[in-house]
């Protein structure tokens, strides 16, 4: 059963902004003649690394919903040039979106357990449900009809 992150999108206002944000950095990455990698760098190593990248994703909690995903590939830790230990989170570059749920704001990042994650939506849903506006999506939500 593969194990997932939970981490804050911080900066991100909606599932939009952050697929517009990696297309921009694959975008720079490639014409700065670097391998286009989908990459997030965060200060703490997860332990359980191995579990993370059989079939773990990255689940972005935005505006206090857990709205998407992307699939984790790899963990690489390193030192950065000031002598602290980071780590590099690779990532697919698609963003799948998942039905929403809200989550309270938390620093760093937490497990997500396989079971607990919520489920991708069809891609019919992902579109309306990206479709509507923020307040109507979390009434609907909120009323257990989303």
């Amino acid at each position: 059963m593969p194990l997932h992150l939970l981490k804050l999108c911080v900066g991100c206002d909606s599932v939009k902004d952050l697929e517009d944000w990696i297309k921009q950095r694959l975008k720079q990455k490639r014409k700065n003649g670097a391998k286009p990698e989908h990459i997030h760098t965060t200060r703490m190593v997860p332990k359980r690394a191995d579990e993370l990248v059989d079939g773990g994703s990255l689940f972005w909690v935005i505006k206090g919903e857990i709205l998407c995903r992307e699939r984790l590939l790899a963990i690489r830790p390193f030192v950065d040039k000031d002598g602290i230990g980071r780590c590099r989170l690779v990532m697919q570059p698609k963003v799948f979106a998942v039905s929403p749920r809200p989550m309270r704001p938390f620093q760093g990042w937490r497990y997500l357990a396989e079971d607990a994650a919520p489920p991708d939506l069809t891609k019919s849903s992902a579109a309306s449900v990206a479709a509507m506006p923020e307040p109507m999506r979390r009434e609907l939500r909120d009323l257990g009809l989303l």
